[in-house]
This record gives structure tokens, C-alpha cells and sequence, in this order.
């Protein structure tokens, strides 16, 4: 059974992403990160561009130790002596010696004939092979390259003393299909290319970079270069963790070991994210925020029965927590009473769950996942609720700058009938309680007034709490919702409905007993 090396190009390849200039001691951490994640071969960087990436090279070939400690190098003699100079200090070194393929290349970039091409890759393969064992030949753009061409390369790479020899898919431009028979063509057509590793290096453009890099193993080639999250030029290069889980996941049907330890997947994966301030889309496979969410009540359902219903692989697996059910508009009953389980709410009576299912889900109507805050706050909710003898049906307020005055309209239903009241005031909450008041049977006074938000975001649930002083009675008010003045509105009712069950605490039993709701 082969094993499958991990090239890890992301402080080279994945810091050229636009907007992305990763400091030294940034590309330190990452570059422990993925020591942790025992990557085989860490690129860290391309020495001879600038003194500040050569000394990142040097630090992390001083400080880093387990994987090998590559530089990347032109064809020219000096990006090999400076690759060299900055790997010096590593445990294990390798110079990475890199040309081009196509004739697009050849002749708008290079400016080379083939022969040209041949000749001096040749030579810089064997003048970094006077620095070190381990030397890796790279020709960019080998989809769109002549394969014959392609078979050339090889041939003079090996026969010069590349230990590696990688066939990049620079410009994203081919298929599984092809991209597999590339790969096996090389094996065909030159059979020396047995005897070392074959590598891959695919881009993203077309969305096919883990598929070609996947075909690529399918059909010999034993290393893969990849960067954590797919990061890398234009739209980046083929996804670490993709690779890393698919093998893993399937290795019945590929067949090869890897080195990866799963477990450090997320953490890195987080690491690189905040550092490089490119965020992980939250569909992304392995490492996006849904990767292992569930919402679908079908899916959430047979996840409760038994997770491998939906998960092919566990999120503890790869350095997450369990998968979570996410709670919103799609979840169903079961999934709603389990998670309320996890909660510590068990014990509910049916019409408690009933009560709180339907409450739950006009709430995830107006929010786009309700969060374990906001299930905990209907809970407590409904468990102080006392009979309603009066309910709100309808709050209107309207209220702005330039002179307007808040206004408010407060329509309940009482025991008897409907009624409402319009009414002015200085803010809209200001101006519904005015409105209340002139309807409220009891009168009572109030005294504080509370408002905070249950959790995070703009569509935030609104807690609003109050105390009211009614005759020798101390009562306290709560209500939660995503407007706060409706909020409010229904704090109020909630002491109007405990006026009527009489409920309450005297002054003196108030001023002894600290409440906490």
C-alpha cells in the first residue's frame, strides 16, 4: 500500500493570494501548525524574491522540526544558492527547482526554445543537487504543454538527480480524466519515473483542483501539493483537508496511507483563516462552519437515530466538536426536543413542548438560525408564564427625527372584549406604555426598566424586564422577542396577567429578596 506525501504550499503558493502578506512570526505559527499536522514537506517560501522572505525561509529551517523544509528556485543559479542558504539550518532540506512546460509559456515568458528549456533544467537540477540529496523539478502549465515535451522534462530531471518530479495543472485547466491520464502517460512513457515520486500541483480555476489531485493518486503519482483552506492564486490551489479526508475517508477505494493528523485539520485550518483574513466559506468542506450542521428536520431526524445516516465522517475526527443540530425554520419536533434535551430541559409536559415549538418556530422565521440563548430564554419563558388573561394583538408605533412624536396604537383582548388605545410619548416604548396605562384595569407604577440582547447580531431576541410597584405589590415583568418594543408591550401584559392571578410580593418581602429572572 503506497503512501501519500503532503506538500504543503501554503506560505508560498497560498500567501501569493491577493491582499494576503503574512508577517514573519505569523508564518512561524502557521508553519508549527502544520509541523502538528505532520505535513511531509512545508514550501516555506521563495527565498531570493526579497531579504524579508528569505529570513522567514531561515527561521522556520532553524526553528521547525518533522516535515521537510523546502525553498522554492528558478532555473537560475542564484535562486538555488540563496534557497540553499535560507534552508541551511533544517533538519531535512529540499530545493525546489521550477521551469515552465507550454509553449505559451516558452514563448511569451520564458522567451526559450524547448532545446533551451531541456539544456538548462538539466543544469540547475544538478547544480542543486551539489546542495542537498533532495531535490524536487517542477514545469508549470503541463496541461497545456505538448506531452511529448512533457516526457522530455521528466527524463532530463531525473537523469539530472530530482528526487521529485512534479506535473503542475498551473492555469486549472484540466479534467480529472485528463489530468489522471497525464499522470499515467508519464509512467508509460518513462519508466525511470518508477523509481521516484511523482507529484501534483492543481489549481482551482474550473473547481476541479481536489478531483484532478485525486485522479492524479488514482493513477500513480504519490505526493500531493495543497494548501490549508485552497488558498493561493486567483482561485486558489487544491485544499489540504479535502485531499486529506477524502484518502482517509475512502481509503477502501484509493488505497494509500497518509501522514495527516486529521485532528489538527480545523485548528489549522482556523489559524491560517485569521492570519491571512481570507474567511472559510461556510459551506467549505471538512473546515466550513456547516460541514457538520444540520438543519433539514429529515436530516436531523435520522442524525438523532443514528449519525452516520448524513455524517460519512465525525467532526471530532478532524479537530471539531460534535456535529450540531442547527435550529431553524426547517427543524422538526424531534430534533427540537432533543436539542432542548441537551439544554437540560427535560421533563416538559406536552403542552409546555407544544407551546414552545410553535413560539420556536415563529421565531425562526424572523432569524436565520435560532441559537441555544434563544431556545433557553423561550424555555424560561413559558415556565414563569401564568395564565393569560390578557393577550396582545396587536402593537403599532411609528416614530423618526425632525420633529416627529412617537406614537403608539395597543390593541388586548381581555376576559370581556377587545380594546386598544392610542397614545403619544417620547420614544415608542415610552409611548405604548402610555397607551397600556389608559387600558389597564389595575393601576401600578413602574420602576426600572431593562433591556438587553440575548446573543449576537442585528436579529438579536430582546429580553426587556421591568418591576412594578402596584399598591403594597412588587412585581417584575418578562418578556422576549426581536423588537424590543413589542418586547416591552408584552412585559407589561405579563405583569397585567400576574396582577390578575395575584401574584406579587409585598414591599417589605421585595426590599429582602433579591429576584433574578
Amino acid at each position: 500500500m503506497a503512501y501519500v506525501k503532503f506538500f504543503d504550499t501554503t506560505l508560498r503558493d497560498g500567501e501569493q493570494s491577493p491582499g494576503v502578506a503574512l508577517n514573519t512570526q505569523q508564518k512561524l505559527d502557521i508553519a508549527h501548525a502544520l509541523a502538528r499536522l505532520k505535513v511531509d514537506i512545508i514550501e516555506a517560501g521563495f527565498p531570493i524574491t526579497s531579504q524579508g522572505d528569505f529570513e522567514c525561509v531561515n527561521e522556520i529551517a532553524k526553528q521547525v522540526r518533522g516535515p521537510v523544509i523546502a525553498a522554492l528556485a528558478r532555473t537560475h543559479r542564484a535562486d538555488i544558492e540563496r534557497a540553499a542558504e535560507a534552508i541551511a539550518p533544517a533538519e531535512k532540506g529540499r530545493i525546489h527547482v521550477f521551469t515552465s512546460a507550454s509553449d505559451v509559456h516558452l514563448e511569451h515568458m520564458l522567451r526559450k526554445t524547448r532545446a533551451e528549456v531541456l539544456a538548462l533544467s538539466d543544469e540547475m537540477v544538478r547544480y542543486a543537487r551539489t546542495f542537498v540529496e533532495d531535490v524536487e523539478f517542477s514545469a508549470q502549465d503541463c496541461m497545456r504543454a505538448d506531452p511529448e515535451f512533457v516526457y522530455e522534462l521528466v527524463r532530463v530531471a531525473i537523469a539530472a538527480g530530482a528526487t521529485t518530479v512534479n506535473v503542475p495543472d498551473t492555469t486549472g485547466y484540466g479534467t480529472p480524466h485528463d489530468y489522471g491520464a497525464l499522470i499515467r502517460s508519464i509512467f508509460d512513457n518513462v519508466p525511470e519515473a518508477a523509481g521516484i515520486t511523482i507529484s501534483t500541483h492543481c489549481h482551482d480555476d474550473l473547481g476541479m483542483a481536489t478531483a484532478n489531485t485525486l485522479a492524479a493518486v488514482e493513477n500513480g503519482a504519490t505526493q500531493v501539493e495543497v494548501t490549508i483552506n485552497g488558498i493561493g492564486e486567483r482561485a486558489g490551489n487544491t485544499a489540504l483537508e479535502e485531499v486529506a479526508m477524502a484518502l482517509y475517508t475512502r481509503r477502501d477505494h484509493y488505497g494509500h496511507d497518509i501522514g495527516i493528523d486529521t485532528r489538527e485539520l480545523y485548528r489549522t485550518s482556523r489559524l491560517v483563516s485569521r492570519y491571512t483574513g481570507m474567511m472559510v466559506q461556510p459551506n467549505k468542506a471538512v473546515v466550513g462552519e456547516n460541514a457538520f450542521a444540520h438543519e433539514a428536520g429529515i436530516h436531523q431526524d435520522g442524525v438523532i437515530k443514528h449519525k452516520s445516516t448524513y455524517e460519512i465522517m465525525n467532526a471530532e475526527l478532524v479537530g471539531r466538536e460534535a456535529g450540531v443540530l442547527v435550529m431553524g425554520k426547517h427543524s422538526g419536533r424531534n430534533a427540537f426536543r432533543q436539542r432542548l434535551a441537551e439544554l437540560g430541559y427535560e421533563g416538559l409536559a406536552k403542552e409546555q413542548l407544544d407551546a414552545l415549538f410553535t413560539q420556536f418556530k415563529a421565531l425562526a422565521d424572523v432569524k436565520q438560525s435560532v441559537t441555544s440563548e434563544d431556545l433557553r430564554a423561550l424555555v424560561e419563558n413559558q415556565l414563569v408564564k401564568v395564565a393569560e388573561t390578557y393577550r396582545l394583538e396587536h402593537v403599532q408605533f411609528q416614530s423618526g427625527s425632525g420633529g416627529m412624536t412617537p406614537q403608539a396604537l395597543v390593541r388586548l383582548r381581555t376576559p370581556e372584549e377587545v380594546v386598544e388605545a392610542t397614545a403619544t410619548g417620547s420614544g415608542p416604548v415610552d409611548a405604548a406604555f402610555s397607551a397600556l396605562r389608559s387600558i389597564t384595569p389595575v393601576p401600578f407604577e413602574l420602576e426600572s426598566y431593562d433591556l438587553k440582547a440575548i446573543g449576537s447580531g442585528t436579529d438579536a431576541l430582546g429580553e426587556v424586564t421591568i418591576r412594578v410597584a402596584a399598591g403594597d405589590r412588587t412585581l417584575y415583568g418578562r418578556a422576549i422577542s426581536t423588537d424590543v418594543v413589542q418586547a416591552s408591550v408584552l412585559a407589561y401584559v405579563d405583569v397585567m396577567n400576574k396582577l390578575a392571578a395575584g401574584a406579587g410580593r409585598s414591599k417589605a418581602e421585595a426590599r429582602s429578596i433579591t429576584m433574578s429572572l
